[in-house]
């Protein structure tokens, strides 16, 4: 049967036209007459505006029209989260104050992209500088500047901790420890982008977007039009990691602009704009304290959260409310108190990335793990392997209320260890440190369960088989260099026989596309795929009823060859093309008992979140001389429930690698004291290369869910999660001789060499 291409390691379908130069990225689109918009950003991280001179850029070669809030009408957004004071809403071009470098104060649009850029050189905007606050804790002080006066203060959302008894009886040792969630740039390959063009009746506006429907909700809002009125469109996009879920300020005025003026008009983010203007991720401050007894029984874990929730409160400012829900990892620890504050600061304001919440409770949590094991003198796996949920307690409730479907974490930890040869290179360490080696081994260990699907887990699909024998899949979800035209193309294959380059998918585009949440916390193939495989189960129903009607058979008796096409068991004669049965349900008179056509669509309500996990070895060399880190090995254990296709797998896993090792190793946005970022080129934020990473060395397990027909959870989170602490326990692990406890990412080879001298 056809089905078994269901997890099968098929090439990517998308690939041979990126490889071309075939991609239809929104700086390709040729628009005859688009204009170009040039944002003009503020220098200074809090001002006053007093005025903004636009009188030169005005006159310049090309201009049409130079912009300020005072020219534009267009609605604020609100805050990303409810409960958040409206007075916290960032409006599209700054009114009277800025509260970052690089908000927008002002825009320039002019008939070629040079001439915008040149002219926004010639605004003058006169901002009277205020104190600025870069520390969310500073921020929560008496006395801190206060960036929105009409909120009053600096704390824009907080759910404190709820006292739990008795939280540590029965410990015998409480572990203490200051970890820094650094804040990191998303950096996907290709920056924000928008592009309006405005049609008689209705708007199109094409954008970077892992949520076109929501993209389109926010922007028809912003320019005071119905949601209908405006159809957007994502095209190919080059990554987003969460920062492409936030609609930009000039998304909405490129569409605001396009109206005014009754011309195209698009805007192209430069690296530098993207480094200071785009979302970024992660900075949490977090005191933790793990209680446990003498051998090594975490009896309860008290987490306190202070978020950088950036200059405006987004979808960030509610990031530590999935960390909360993460707090106890694998482990049946039994209590758990956590709560937080989400705080602005004159900084780019901080919303989803990769992992977005979850790989900060990981992280802390292994840290913890790490700590405790060194406290009581027990091996970190053996600490952790006492701790772990075993497998026959799922479905598993955590105290935070997390419900986990289904594991195996103590297999997991197995596998990893056994890959890894996790005793011999103790014994290699063990050798280094006799022999005074100046090139330490660092081992670090990381076991992790992250929630994916977290908000929403219901997503919209449509399969159907058109009149030449090719199908097409449409759905909610938004593919952004995951694989999703492979992914679902299988998936309509493995129940049709449909061969997979004649089956397309349709995505991201609001007039073809019924409804959809997205693409984000990992949802799109079991949410997404699910509803595509229902939906062409119920399409093959249907071909197999007009198939009997036709061939005067029992509809029991209909099956997909292996060939691919309709007919009747063990009768190898009597069959029919997907064609000639997609022509027949076309003919309102061919099978009139139903609705004339081969397609299905419906909404796949999964009901609840599914919970993926595994364990990271991670193997590191330090130059105990330089400080320098060197990754040596690194081993994934991931089980995502049932595997689609191996290759697209392990694509996820090696990128998320790639990414939680450049937090633990390279990346951090860096500010003065007074809001002026001193990361804002590749040159200063460093992301990681091919040539200091190496490769993944993978394990595979496949615990499927029960929530979805594909037993599939998700992969796009998991690795980064897992990677990170167990990179971060493996530095630290090499530097334990020295007395050094605990240094905070990214670890540096300056940061290293110091804390080596510093406990030499």
């Amino acid at each position: 049967m056809a089905g078994s291409i269901l997890g099968a390691a098929v090439k990517r379908a998308e690939d041979p036209r990126f490889i071309k130069g075939e991609g239809t990225y929104i700086p390709n689109h040729q628009v005859p007459g688009a204009l170009f918009m040039a944002p003009v950003r503020s220098p200074i991280a809090h001002g006053t505006i007093l005025s903004i001179d636009t009188s030169f850029a005005a006159e310049m070669p090309g201009v049409v029209g130079v912009f300020t809030a005072a020219d534009l009408d267009v609605n604020p957004g609100s805050p990303g989260v409810r409960g958040i004071d409206r007075a916290f809403s960032r409006p599209p071009l700054a009114v009277d104050t800025v509260r970052f470098v690089g908000e927008v104060v002002a825009v320039v649009v002019a008939e070629t992209e040079r001439q915008a850029e040149d002219a926004a050189g010639f605004v003058f905007a006169d901002i009277e500088p205020l104190p600025a606050v870069v520390d969310p804790r500073t921020a929560l002080e008496l006395g801190a500047p206060v960036l929105h006066p009409a909120a009053g203060t600096n704390l824009a959302y907080e759910e404190p901790a709820e006292p739990v008894p008795d939280l540590f009886a029965g410990a015998d040792v409480v572990i203490r420890a200051s970890i820094f969630n650094q804040r990191l740039a998303a950096v996907p390959l290709e920056p924000n982008s928008a592009l309006a063009i405005p049609h008689d009746d209705r708007l199109e506006i094409r954008m970077g977007s892992q949520n076109i429907f929501g993209h389109r909700i926010l922007v028809s809002r912003a320019i005071g039009v119905d949601r209908e009125e405006v159809h957007a469109v994502v095209p190919d996009m080059g990554g987003g990691f969460g920062a492409k879920f936030y609609t930009y300020p000039e998304q909405v005025l490129v569409a605001a602009l396009a109206r005014r003026l009754g011309a195209p008009v698009r805007w192209h983010e430069t690296r530098r704009d993207n480094l200071v203007a785009m979302t970024q991720g992660r900075a949490q401050h977090i005191e933790l304290e793990l209680g446990a007894t003498r051998d090594g029984r975490v009896v309860g874990v008290r987490v306190d959260i202070v978020q950088d929730a950036g200059a405006y409160p987004l979808f960030g400012a509610y990031l530590p409310a999935w960390t909360r829900t993460m707090a106890v990892g694998p482990y049946a620890i039994p209590k758990a108190e956590v709560g937080f504050r989400s705080v602005v600061t004159n900084t780019t304001p901080i919303h989803a990335y990769r992992g977005a919440g979850r790989p900060e409770a990981t992280h802390f949590l292994e840290r913890g793990m790490d700590l405790l094991a060194a406290e009581l003198g027990i091996d970190p796996v053996e600490i952790r392997r006492r701790n772990l949920i075993a497998a026959d307690r799922f479905p598993f409730t955590t105290p935070t209320g997390a419900v986990y479907d289904s594991g195996d974490y103590q297999r997991a930890l197995d596998e990893a260890l056994r890959i890894s040869g996790y005793e011999a290179l103790r014994a290699e360490q063990a050798r280094r440190r006799a022999a005074g080696d100046p090139v330490q081994l660092g081992i670090g260990v990381s076991c992790y369960v992250e929630i994916t699907a977290p908000e929403g887990p219901q997503e919209w699909a449509e399969v159907e088989v058109h009149e030449d024998g090719r199908a097409t899949a449409r759905v909610g979800t938004s593919g952004h260099g995951q694989g999703h035209e492979t992914a679902f193309a299988q998936i309509v294959s493995s129940l049709t026989g449909i061969p997979m380059h004649l089956i397309s998918l349709e995505q991201g585009d609001t007039d073809r596309i019924a409804r959809g949440a997205g693409t984000g916390g990992s949802r799109s193939l079991q949410l997404g795929g699910s509803g595509v495989y229902l939906a062409t189960e119920e399409v093959v129903a249907k071909a197999k009823r007009i198939v009997a009607d036709r061939l005067e058979a029992a509809v029991a008796d209909i099956v997909v060859t292996s060939e691919g096409l309709l007919g009747v068991a063990g009768a190898p004669g009597a069959t029919m093309t997907w064609a000639e049965v997609a022509a027949i349900a076309a003919d309102p008179e061919g099978f009139s008992d139903e609705e004339p056509g081969l397609a299905a669509q419906l909404v796949f309500d999964q009901g609840a979140s599914t919970f993926p996990f595994g364990v990271h070895v991670s193997v590191v060399e330090v130059d105990t001389v330089t400080g320098a880190v060197r990754l040596v090995r690194h081993v994934a254990v991931d089980d995502c429930g049932t595997v689609l296709n191996p290759i697209l797998v392990g694509g996820q896993v090696h990128g998320g690698f790639a990414q939680g090792a450049g937090q633990v190793l390279f990346e951090q946005v860096v500010y003065d004291d007074d809001g002026n970022p001193l990361t804002g080129s590749l040159m200063s934020y460093l992301i990681p290369t091919a040539e200091s990473l190496p490769s993944v060395e993978r394990g595979v397990m496949e615990t499927p869910t029960p929530f979805n027909p594909l037993g599939a959870k998700g992969i796009g989170e998991a690795a980064t999660i897992g990677s990170t602490p167990a990179i971060h326990n493996a530095v630290m692990d090499a530097l334990s001789p020295y007395g050094i406890r605990h240094l905070d990412m990214p670890l540096t080879a300056s940061r290293v060499w110091e804390a080596i001298q510093e406990h030499s």
